[in-house]
């Protein structure tokens, strides 16, 4: 009888003899068990000790099976058991023993036996456990294989839908650009306003040490702070001179509005709250709710300060851009009431040219696609 007969039909046979350890102090049995594997077409190795077992796995990495005598002077047939399940987990092992003791196969089984055989044993019965063993052990190799190649194949897709929600995400910014600039180009006074307070606030907040994730969302709510102006009439928004208490009422419901479009859309839920809150200030008298301090969700408290820095240096048809240092000083003055004293002492201790060099890097690019993600 072949040690291949007792393979399921279903299997086909190795392409190479399935390699057999076999460990037993008794000389006698070694060569019985050697014989009978080899006659069974598999590829054996004996060692008669388990140190010499544990030298042949860390030369032999090709092992498929390890039988094992239990009762062996020096480290026993369990010790063994014990190293090869901690060290080579993929390897089976089938444990041999004269003992006809219960408590001995049931700690072997607990400790990661896979079958146990009774000596004297006959040559099927060596034979039927072993080709289960084997069989166990090309389904565990199988099972990893599998394991590892889904592991691969989640990875590919994984890195697939990453760069897809990418460019997902590059095109809403191509559209949040457009309605930006939609809204640049009606009121001329304010042209290019949103992509400089946008550079200025994601410069601001850099300092300040937030993340990718957090730059990425004030990044979007300093971008589309206005956007609500859509819905402002415009004898309002165009209006030359200044607007009477009715007017500027309807004025600040940009926020709202503003708030109340940019929400609806999932990934701008946390910029929509930027924008809901642009125009509050530091000590509560700002609109439309009147927040104090950090209750003024923080990528507001850092877009009031680049807000009021361009609104200063640029040029209006009644009035020339002061200088950024004038600009600067108007943002100390008013710490603690319009401003959050803490961003204000990081912007101070930005050097006045970065914001000079900001403004000429975006006016440049102003015929660019705008990259509002910021890495």
């Amino acid at each position: 009888m072949q040690l291949e007969d007792s393979y399921p039909q279903h299997e086909a046979v190795p392409s190479r003899p399935e390699h057999v350890l076999v460990v037993d102090d008794e000389s006698s049995t070694l060569g019985v068990v050697v014989a009978l594997l080899e006659r069974a077409g598999c590829d054996v190795s004996a060692a008669s000790s388990a140190e010499q077992a544990l030298l042949h796995l860390q030369e032999d990495l090709g092992c498929d099976l390890v039988l094992s005598d239990v009762m062996m002077p020096g480290r026993d047939g369990l010790s063994l058991l014990d190293e090869i399940c901690r060290d080579y987990p993929g390897i089976p092992v089938v444990m041999l023993t004269a003992v006809q003791d219960i408590h001995v196969a049931t700690n072997a089984f607990r400790r990661g036996a896979i079958d146990y055989l009774l000596k004297p044993f006959e040559r099927t019965q060596l034979l039927s456990v072993v080709a289960r063993a084997l069989e166990h052990g090309r389904l565990l190799k199988q099972n990893v294989a599998y394991r590892q190649n889904l592991e691969q194949i989640i990875s590919a897709r994984t890195t697939r839908l990453r760069a897809t929600m990418q460019d997902l995400e590059r095109s809403y910014d191509f559209t949040l650009e457009a309605m930006g600039d939609a809204l640049d180009l009606r009121d001329a006074e304010t042209e290019g306003h949103s992509r400089r307070v946008t550079a200025y606030t994601i410069s601001l907040a850099r300092e300040l040490g937030l993340d990718a994730d957090q730059l990425r969302t004030i990044a979007r709510g300093a971008f589309l702070h206005d956007i609500g102006k859509i819905a402002t009439p415009d004898s309002i928004l165009l209006k030359p001179g200044k607007l009477d208490p009715e007017e500027i009422t309807i004025m600040r419901e940009h926020c709202a509005r503003g708030y109340e479009m940019v929400r609806k859309i999932p990934f701008l839920r946390e910029a929509a709250e930027i924008v809901y809150a642009h125009q509050e200030t530091f000590d509560g008298s700002g609109y439309p709710r009147g927040l104090r301090g950090e209750r003024i969700p923080l990528g507001a408290r850092i877009f009031a300060i680049a807000d009021t820095l361009d609104a200063m240096t640029s040029d209006r048809p009644y009035r020339r851009g002061r200088s950024f240092a004038e600009a600067r000083a108007e943002i100390l003055r008013c710490s603690g009431t319009q401003f959050d004293p803490t961003i204000v002492q990081t912007f101070l201790a930005m050097p006045v040219h970065i914001w000079a060099d900001l403004r000429c890097e975006v006016e440049r690019s102003y015929a660019n696609p705008l990259t509002l993600p910021v890495q």
